[in-house]
């Protein structure tokens, strides 16, 4: 099996706009959503989007893992909170020093400067990565802010660049906007002005 540049865990609406937006940019990538008694929600993905040759799923983490090539990078979309920490307990026990994780939910900034801290201590890499535009932007182009070390973020780029939205100049929305948690904390003072100006109007 030809191994995947890329993985997404949590197959949600932007997690799954996500990985579709990734394939569209012609990655190869890795999918996963944890098994559902009722119905499989990876499965039903697949099928919806039978289209894409470059999706592969899985409801096994380990398999998931295993599919990726190294060093991991793999983007967590799950609820922000205990299911974050939930998922990285879970993938520290499968990935290898070097890999990365991204969280692109909406963590509060201080608990991505923990997970990185506490990361970072087994050798794991990690970025806060915020990112705007709903489901539409997932799908077709988002604003993203990553949180990152310099080296992880030269390792990430051009996944994070490609499926950005992109001004008629031809700008990339999306930098690498400081350390550590400063990509959850602009996207949460980006979610500060936005819902303000939606109030005012």
């Amino acid at each position: 099996m030809n191994l995947s540049e890329i993985g997404v865990i949590g197959m949600g609406v932007m997690g799954s706009n996500l990985a579709l937006n990734l394939a569209d940019n012609k990655f190869e990538v890795s999918v996963y959503n944890r098994p559902h008694k009722d119905k499989s929600v990876v499965a039903d993905f697949l099928k919806k989007n039978e289209n894409f040759k470059n999706l592969k799923g899985f409801e096994d983490l380990k398999a998931f893992v295993q599919s990726l090539e190294r060093p991991r990078k793999i983007i967590i979309m799950v609820k922000a909170g205990a299911a974050v920490d939930q998922v990285i307990g879970e993938l520290c026990a499968l990935v290898d020093k070097g890999d990365i994780i991204m969280d692109a939910g909406n963590s509060d900034f201080r608990d991505t400067a923990r997970r990185e801290k506490s990361l970072l201590e087994a050798g794991i890499k990690y970025a806060g990565v915020g990112v705007s535009g709903g489901e539409l932007g997932a799908r077709t182009g988002a604003s993203i802010m990553v949180g990152s070390s310099l080296e992880v973020w030269e390792q990430i780029k051009k996944y994070l660049l490609a499926i950005a939205a992109k001004l008629p100049n031809g700008e990339v929305c999306a930098a690498r906007v400081g350390a550590s948690g400063a990509g959850h904390f602009v996207k949460a003072v980006h979610n500060g002005i936005e819902y303000a100006d939606m109030e005012l109007i």
